[in-house]
C-alpha cells in the first residue's frame, strides 16, 4: 500500500519499468503478427510510462521543495536555506536526479514520437515503438536498481548537505535540461533507423521522418553545450569558456557526428546516396551519447579507482552500450546489401563532394576528441599512472581540421547538386574569396597572428560572406522575378525557402561564434594585481578604482565584496563588483565573477585573496569580441526556428491499408 509521496514515486518508475518490458514485447509480437491490437498495446504503454515519469519527477521536485530530508537524495543535495530556485534546480543537480529527468525525456519524446508518426508509419511502428521501449528498459533498470532517488533514511536528519555552491547558480536551470534534450532527442532517430534496417526499407523515408528530429535535438545539443560554456564563462572566473575537459568532450561527440549526420541526411534525400553512410552516422550519435552518459555518471573521470570502487554503475552502463552497439552496427552489416547508394559522386565541384568531405572531417574531429579523452583512462587502467591531455593536444591536431570545415561551411551550400564548372565556380565565390583574403591583411596588420590563426580568420571572413551573399542573391532572384519590394520579397523568401535560408542563417550564426572564438582568444589581455582602496589599473580603454571592500552575505552563505569604479577620460561609467563567497554547510570557498559586456568585449574581472593588511589581489582580463559568441548562438537558434517551422512531408494517406489491420498504410 502506497502511504507517501514518495513510495509513489518509487511505485511510478517500478510500474513503468514493467511497462517497458510489455511494451517492447507486445510491439514485436504486432511486428510479427500483424495484430493491430498489440501495436496499441505497445503504444498506450508508451503513453502511460510518460505519465509514469511525470509522477517521478513530480514527487522529487515536491521534496526538494518542502525540504523532505527523509529522502537520502534531497538531504545529500539540499537544505534548509537554500533558496526556492535551487531546490527546485537541485532535483537534476546530482547523479540519481539527473538520470530521473533523462528518462523523464526520453518518455516524452517516445511519447511524442508515437503521437505524431502513428498514422502515416505504420509499418515502422512496431519496430520504432519496440526500440524506444527497449531505451526506456535499459534507463529504467538503471533508475530503480542502481541509481533510485526515492531512497530514504531513517532517522530523519534535521538539515541537509546543501547543494554543491558551484550549482548554486541560475545555470544549473538550464545547461543540463537543455543539453540533456539534446542528447535524448537522438534516440527518435535511432530507433526509426533500426527499424528501417530491420525492414529492409533503407530509401528516403526514415531520412524523411527523421531529419526534424536530428535537426532539434543538434540544435538543443548546440545550445546546451553553448550556455554551459557561458556558464563556466561567469562561473569557474579563469576567463575561458572551453577547456577540452573530458566532460565537454563527451558534450562534443555527439554533437560532432550529429553535425555530420545533418548535413549527410541531404544527400541521401536529394540523391540517394550515403545510405550506408547515415545509418552509420545516427547509430553513431546515439551511441556516443551514452558514452557521454558513462563518462560523467560512472566516476571514471575522477578516476578508474573511483569506478572500481563503484562498480555496478559503471558495468551497467558499459553493457548497455555495448548491446546498444551490437545491435546498431550488427544491423547495418546485416543489411549491407539493402545500403547501395543510386549513384555515386560526378564530380568533387558538387554539393555532394562538399558534405562528404564535411562528414569525414568531423569524424576525423570525433575521432581526435574520443583519443584525447580515452587515452589517459586507458594508461591509468595499465599503467596506474595519471596523466592528462590538454587544450595543446586539442589546438594542435583539430584547430586546422576546424578551419576547413569552416571553410567548408562557406563553400557548400552555393555549390549545385552533381557538379558546377570551374569558371562558374571562381566567379561564384570571386567576391567572398577577396573578403577573406581582405580580413587575413587587416589581421596581419594589426597582431602577430600565425599561420593557422590566418587561415582561421581567411576562413570565417570567407564563410560569413559567402552566407550573408546567398541569402541576398535569394532575395534579390525574387525581387527580380516577381517585382517586389526588399521587404516583401524578403518575407517570401523566408516562407517559401524557409529550410534553405535557415541553414544558411545557422552558418552564419556559426561564423560570429568563431570569429568571438578567434578574437577572444587571439587578442585577450589579462593582468593580476594587488590593490589597496583608492588604487587604480588599467585595462581595455578603462580605469578601474577600487573604492571598497565590504563584508555581504545571504542566508546560507558570506561573501566578501570589492567595488570598484569604472571610468574612461576621467568620466564614471559604472561600478562593478566582483565577490568571494563562503558556503558553511558545504565548507566550501567560490569565486563570482563581475562583467561588464559590450559588443567590443568583455571588461571580467575576479576577486583573489586579501592579505589581512587591506591589499586584494584582483585577475583583470579584456576579452574582445567574445559576446559575438553567444550573439552568434542566438542568430543559429533563429536559423534552426526557421528551418523547423517548415511544414513536414507526411507520407500520403490516402493509400490502402495493408498488414496491420486498423491502421492506415504508409
Amino acid at each position: 500500500m502506497i502511504e507517501t509521496s514518495i513510495e509513489l514515486g518509487q511505485f511510478a518508475v517500478s510500474l513503468a519499468l514493467i511497462l517497458s518490458v510489455f511494451g517492447c514485447f507486445q510491439a514485436v509480437l504486432a511486428a510479427r503478427s500483424g495484430a493491430a491490437s498489440r501495436l496499441v498495446s505497445a503504444r498506450n504503454a508508451i503513453f502511460a510510462n510518460f505519465v509514469l515519469a511525470t509522477i517521478g519527477c513530480a514527487v522529487l521536485i515536491q521534496a526538494f521543495v518542502t525540504s523532505d530530508f527523509s529522502v537520502a537524495y534531497v538531504a545529500q543535495n539540499s537544505n534548509r536555506d537554500l533558496p526556492m530556485l535551487y531546490k527546485v534546480t537541485a532535483m537534476w543537480g546530482a547523479h540519481e536526479g539527473s538520470l530521473l529527468l533523462w528518462l523523464w525525456y526520453l518518455t516524452l519524446f517516445s511519447a511524442a514520437a508515437v503521437w505524431l508518426h502513428w498514422r502515416d508509419y505504420p509499418k515502422s511502428m512496431p519496430w520504432v515503438i519496440a526500440t524506444l521501449a527497449a531505451i526506456q528498459l535499459g534507463f529504467l533498470a538503471f533508475v530503480v536498481f542502481l541509481s533510485n532517488p526515492f531512497l530514504t533514511l531513517t532517522p530523519m536528519p534535521g538539515n541537509g548537505r546543501d547543494l554543491n555552491p558551484l550549482l548554486q547558480d541560475p545555470g544549473l536551470a538550464f545547461h543540463p535540461p537543455v543539453l540533456y534534450l539534446g542528447y535524448v532527442g537522438f534516440a527518435v532517430p535511432f530507433a526509426f533507423a533500426i527499424a528501417s534496417l530491420i525492414r529492409g526499407q533503407t530509401g528516403v523515408e526514415w531520412v524523411t521522418v527523421v531529419r526534424r528530429w536530428v535537426l532539434f535535438a543538434w540544435t538543443a545539443l548546440t545550445s546546451g553545450i553553448i550556455c554551459g560554456g557561458y556558464w563556466a564563462y561567469y562561473e569557474l572566473g579563469w576567463g575561458g569558456y572551453w577547456a577540452w575537459d573530458p566532460v565537454e568532450n563527451a558534450s562534443l561527440m555527439p554533437w560532432l557526428t550529429g553535425t555530420a549526420l545533418l548535413h549527410s541526411m541531404m544527400v541521401q534525400d536529394k540523391r540517394g546516396m550515403f545510405r550506408a553512410w547515415n545509418v552509420f552516422l545516427v547509430v553513431t550519435t546515439f551511441l556516443l551519447t551514452l558514452l557521454g552518459t558513462f563518462l560523467v555518471r560512472s566516476g571514471v573521470l575522477t578516476s578508474v579507482h573511483a569506478f572500481a570502487v563503484d562498480p555496478g554503475r559503471g558495468a551497467y552502463m558499459l553493457g548497455f552500450m555495448t548491446v546498444a552497439m551490437v545491435v546498431g552496427y550488427g544491423l547495418i552489416i546485416l543489411r549491407a546489401d539493402r545500403l547501395q547508394d543510386d549513384g555515386g559522386i560526378s564530380s568533387l565541384l558538387s554539393r555532394e563532394a562538399a558534405i562528404l568531405g564535411n562528414t569525414v572531417l568531423l569524424l576525423v574531429v570525433t575521432a581526435t576528441v574520443m583519443a584525447g579523452t580515452l587515452f589517459p583512462l586507458v594508461v591509468e587502467v595499465f599503467s596506474d599512472a595519471k596523466i592528462s591531455i590538454g587544450a595543446p593536444y586539442y589546438n594542435k591536431v583539430i584547430v586546422p581540421i576546424m578551419v576547413a570545415l569552416v571553410f567548408l561551411l562557406g563553400l557548400g551550400p552555393s555549390v549545385p547538386w552533381r557538379q558546377m564548372s570551374a569558371k562558374r565556380f571562381v566567379g561564384r565565390f570571386r567576391l567572398p574569396l577577396a573578403f577573406a583574403g581582405l580580413t587575413a591583411v587587416a589581421a596581419v596588420l594589426v597582431s602577430e597572428a600565425g599561420i593557422i590563426t590566418l587561415a582561421a580568420i581567411f576562413a570565417v571572413g570567407f564563410a560569413g560572406f559567402a552566407s550573408l551573399a546567398d541569402i541576398a542573391s535569394a532575395i534579390a532572384a525574387r525581387r527580380r522575378v516577381m517585382e517586389q519590394g526588399v521587404l516583401r520579397a524578403t518575407g517570401d523568401v523566408l516562407t517559401h525557402s524557409r529550410q534553405r535560408i535557415g541553414a544558411l542563417i545557422i552558418h552564419f550564426g556559426v561564423v560570429m561564434i568563431g570569429a568571438g572564438m578567434i578574437a577572444s582568444g587571439l587578442f585577450q589581455t589579462t593582468q593580476t594585481v594587488a590593490m589597496r582602496i583608492g588604487d587604480r589599473a588599467e585595462a581595455g580603454g578603462y580605469t578601474l578604482t577600487l573604492r571598497e571592500l565590504q563584508d555581504t552575505g545571504s542566508a546560507n552563505y558570506n561573501a566578501r565584496v570589492a567595488r570598484f569604479s569604472i571610468s574612461r577620460d576621467g568620466e564614471l561609467l559604472f561600478e562593478m563588483a566582483p565577490e568571494k563567497r563562503f558556503y558553511p554547510v558545504r565548507e566550501m570557498a567560490t569565486t563570482e565573477i563581475a562583467i561588464r559586456s559590450s559588443l567590443a568585449g568583455d571588461l571580467y574581472m575576479v576577486m583573489g585573496d586579501e592579505d589581512g593588511q587591506g591589499t586584494v589581489v584582483v585577475r583583470i582580463f579584456w576579452n574582445p569580441l567574445v559576446n559575438w559568441i553567444w550573439l552568434g548562438w542566438l542568430v543559429l537558434l533563429l536559423g534552426a526556428l526557421l528551418s523547423l517551422s517548415k511544414p513536414s512531408r507526411r507520407a500520403a494517406r490516402s493509400r490502402t491499408p495493408e498488414p496491420i489491420e486498423g491502421v492506415p498504410a504508409e
